[in-house]
């Protein structure tokens, strides 16, 4: 079984009309989901509640919290920036986000099953401090839930940007092994994610990092993750996988310089839940994340539902929701295949040669850590 976790109260998550985090792109997805007929007996559809207080402390710290409840800008805690401004209702909101990654991390202790919480993924909040866009870190607060069963936990990170307060939270824990593939932090937000970024303590080696050149394409996404990805898998044998399935590695989005397609995410998408089959038991629970082009991410998350069903993917977009999303959104929504974004000669030989600079560092780095890791 397949737990899809939406609300309506996803929709007060909302920074304001000029922030890139747009509510609706939850809503749309969710509404293509459900014309596309998903919701039947492989899909369930769960309506999480919000997460409690006792809940949320299992990462946050109890003033972090207050000072979130208090719905006034507090630089000390992060709140009131230009990327995470306050709004009235921000704790309300940010609790209903956290409640459904935490309701199905609950449900997966309770029942072999995968979850998909299309609201979740806010992967750059601290245990004190809000950050990208992000409140409660709700992938953090599953993890710690998914614990008290599993051993050994894979966090799976595609999001364009570094899955940063996920793999500080865990940075010292050899239980949680954090991979995270996205633009490098020396063009991109919030500037960290390097190769030399491999955990600490207990932890050590179990942190790991692929900083993605400018402009890096499907090509050379599925290279790097293809090259490291299984065999993190192997050596691991997780017991269960999270992903953090952000889409904003997309060409089109506003947010990133990386010319990923809608053909290369779902390949690598496809590709985690095999691996997942393979060495987990199926047991996968899918987080939403990043993703700023409206007309790219609906059809990508129903995709990843598709593709966790073990459907085939759709060849046309149901035309009553094409009709809703022109209505809302103003253009026609992105359609698979999209346009293959293949870089200029001396572009690729730029972004190759860096990669492959990448890839031997964070074999050398962590072979010297855990030999044979990434053989």
């Amino acid at each position: 079984m397949i737990y899809l976790y939406y609300t309506d109260h996803f929709r007060s998550y909302n920074f304001g009309p000029e922030h890139p985090l747009n509510p609706i792109r939850l809503t749309l997805a969710y509404k293509l989901i459900e014309d596309l007929g998903l919701l039947d007996g492989q899909t369930e559809l769960i309506r999480p509640g919000p997460a409690s207080e006792e809940e949320l402390h299992q990462v946050h710290t109890l003033e972090y919290i207050e000072a979130v409840r208090l719905e006034e800008p507090d630089m000390a805690f992060g709140l009131g920036s230009d990327d995470t401004p306050v709004f009235p209702g921000i704790f309300d909101a940010s609790c209903y986000m956290a409640g459904g990654s935490i309701d199905a991390a609950k449900r997966m202790l309770e029942e072999d099953c995968s979850t998909f919480n299309l609201g979740g993924g806010l992967h750059h909040a601290f245990p004190t401090q809000a950050a990208g866009f992000c409140v409660f870190n709700d992938v953090a607060l599953a993890i710690s839930v998914l614990k008290k069963k599993f051993s050994s936990i894979l966090y799976l990170d595609i999001d364009g940007h570094h899955g940063d307060g996920v793999q500080q939270i865990f940075y010292e824990d050899q239980d949680v092994l954090t991979f995270s593939i996205h633009e490098s932090g020396k063009y991109l937000f919030p500037g960290t994610g390097f190769v030399d970024e491999v955990g600490a303590g207990q932890g050590l080696g179990y942190a790991v990092n692929i900083p993605m050149p400018m402009y890096a394409a499907d090509e050379d996404y599925l290279r790097a993750f293809e090259d490291v990805v299984p065999r993190l898998f192997e050596w691991f044998r997780p017991d269960v996988v999270v992903a953090q399935l952000g889409v904003d590695t997309h060409y089109s989005d506003p947010l990133t310089s990386l010319n990923v397609t809608l053909t290369g995410y779902t390949q690598m998408v496809h590709r985690i839940i095999e691996l997942t089959h393979k060495y987990a038991g199926g047991r996968l629970m899918a987080l939403g994340g990043g993703g700023y082009n409206l007309a790219v991410v609906p059809v990508a998350w129903a995709s990843v539902l598709h593709l966790m069903r073990d459907d085939p993917l759709p060849e046309y977009l149901p035309p009553y929701w094409v009709e809703l999303f022109s209505n809302v959104v103003g253009c026609e929504p992105m359609t698979l295949p999209d346009i293959d974004m293949k870089p200029g000669k001396e572009t690729q030989k730029r972004i190759s040669a860096e990669l492959s600079e990448t890839l031997s560092e964070l074999k050398r780095i962590h072979s010297e850590i855990h030999p044979g890791k990434l053989r």
